[in-house]
């Protein structure tokens, strides 16, 4: 019997909001993948107890503004660089940002709620209609699949499957594994129907494994990139009086021996706006000694301004830029932004009202012997879609300033996401990042060398070479996309049809 019926509306709401807050701990830093799975399990009964479409939708949005909370409590840290200008909307945004985020779910676990088909179809039906909330969260708005259920199998070997699914399908499988246990264990025979669901666990469990252990083995380009992190906190990074500190700190170590095949700068690494940044690019490659620099920098264009990446050949000649195109909402720029600086609200990382302009889209840059390099600045890691270039590069270059996420869970959530996005493409995705976590990552997701957070210093480490392509990477989210839709259509009748 589901021990949830005899409970309040209110306590359901309370419960549900825990269980939400106890999924998070599965996202890095934590880790703990089975916290997600037994908050997962203890959601479903409460969903079934529901005796409404509004009671189920307010089940599901306390559970995801629990879990979104936690995943995002980071997302005050920005707001505190300059807390007197934006300290006061930190607990806005945050209230705002997972409360938001909470109505796909809600959304979800209305439309779930149809028909008195058995406890277990329910509970597959759910799951199917949490997985559709998921893609539109990612691609509604601009998207935000920030703290995808995916990410919590980043350590595990269950990351593999992304290669065929991609971070959807996995999170569609997590929900669809974990949801009608709960369902079964609800139900008046637990032991005999739970026996369904724990079977199709194991079974998924072998298939991941035997994936993943059939994987071709990651060989070495003999080549070197050299990632800098200067480690300049964000409240000093623009500050006159600490940036020629680090400025002169990437130079130390551009120049270090032995040379590298490229050299990495992070996110906005030059304390000048590119039209006048000449003396500072001829000092980085007269330190570079004929090694290639791949640097963050800010552009003008007339009105416009870009967060924008620049290569640097082998003879210091500008031979590459890129213009950031996915940006931060309310961050690199808001809505109406001419208008509301009237009123003393900008984006934190924008220098006039109506922020940074995007790009024109992904590019390929030629690296030389490395090939074509795909860069992705900052928040563009998130997406998987954007890993998807036109022309298959052989490595992912990601440069960051992760100083705004402060130290505690948005570095490493940051981190995570770009190791799904080397095993969604099969290539390796080199990282650099102002105060860490700089790394290498290789195909299979996993860092081969690193420096910690709030470290400064360089890393030399060996390209990993590229993987043959993924079938995520030829397929897209389409086919799942598709494949859960339909799904969706074809239980939600059957499950109407039970009733009537």
């Amino acid at each position: 019997m589901n021990p949830a019926k005899r409970w309040s509306r209110a306590v359901r709401y309370l419960v549900a909001s825990g269980l939400g807050v106890g999924a998070a701990f599965g996202l890095a830093p934590f880790g703990y993948w089975w916290a997600t799975a037994v908050s997962l399990v203890l959601l479903t009964p409460l969903f079934l107890a529901s005796e409404s479409r509004a009671r189920a939708a307010a089940v599901g949005w306390f559970f995801a503004t629990g879990y979104f909370a936690h995943a995002l409590s980071w997302i005050v840290e920005p707001f505190l660089v300059e807390p007197e200008r934006h300290g006061w909307m930190a607990p806005f945004a945050l209230v705002f940002m997972a409360g938001g985020l909470a109505l796909f779910w809600a959304l979800a676990f209305g439309l779930a709620h149809r028909g008195r088909g058995t406890a277990v179809r329910r509970a597959i039906l759910l799951a199917l209609a949490v997985s559709l909330a998921e893609f539109a969260r990612g691609y509604v708005l601009t998207g935000f699949p920030w703290a995808g259920l995916a990410q919590i199998w980043v350590d595990t070997y269950a990351a593999q499957v992304l290669a065929l699914v991609g971070p959807y399908g996995l999170g569609a499988l997590t929900l669809l594994l974990f949801l009608p246990l709960g369902a079964a264990l609800a139900g008046d025979r637990p032991a005999r129907d739970a026996m369904g669901p724990l079977v199709a666990i194991a079974v998924c469990a072998g298939l991941a494994a035997a994936y993943a252990a059939m994987r071709p083995p990651v060989a070495q380009t003999g080549k070197t990139v050299r990632l800098n992190q200067p480690n300049a906190p964000q409240h000093q990074k623009w500050d006159p009086a600490f940036t020629p500190v680090f400025f002169a700190r990437q130079i130390e170590f551009t120049a270090a021996e032995p040379r590298p095949d490229l050299i990495v700068w992070p996110e906005t690494s030059v304390p000048a706006w590119l039209d006048s940044a000449q003396p500072y690019l001829d000092t980085i490659a007269d330190a570079a000694q004929g090694s290639p620099v791949v640097l963050g920098i800010q552009r003008a264009d007339g009105p416009r301004i870009y967060n924008s990446l620049v290569y640097l050949d082998e003879t210091g000649k500008r031979a590459g830029l890129y213009d950031k195109h996915h940006l931060v909402p309310f961050g690199e720029y808001i809505p109406l932004g001419d208008l509301l600086e009237q009123f003393g609200l900008s984006g934190l990382a924008a220098t006039t009202g109506s922020g940074f302009s995007a790009g024109p889209g992904p590019r390929l840059l030629r690296a030389g012997d490395l090939g074509a390099v795909l860069p992705l600045i900052c928040y563009e890691a998130i997406f998987p879609q954007i890993a998807a270039a036109p022309e298959r590069p052989s490595l992912l270059l990601q440069v960051t300033n992760d100083a705004w996420f402060g130290t505690r869970s948005g570095p490493f959530q940051h981190l995570a996401q770009a190791r799904m996005r080397a095993i969604e493409q099969g290539l390796p995705l080199a990282r650099s990042a102002n105060t860490g976590v700089s790394a290498m990552i290789d195909p299979l997701g996993n860092v081969t060398a690193a420096l910690p957070l709030g470290q400064a210093g360089h890393v030399d480490a060996g390209l990993p070479a590229p993987l043959p392509p993924t079938p995520y990477s030829r397929i897209g989210d389409l086919p799942v996309f598709l494949l859960v839709a339909g799904l969706f259509v074809l239980l939600g009748r059957n499950v109407r049809s039970v009733r009537e």
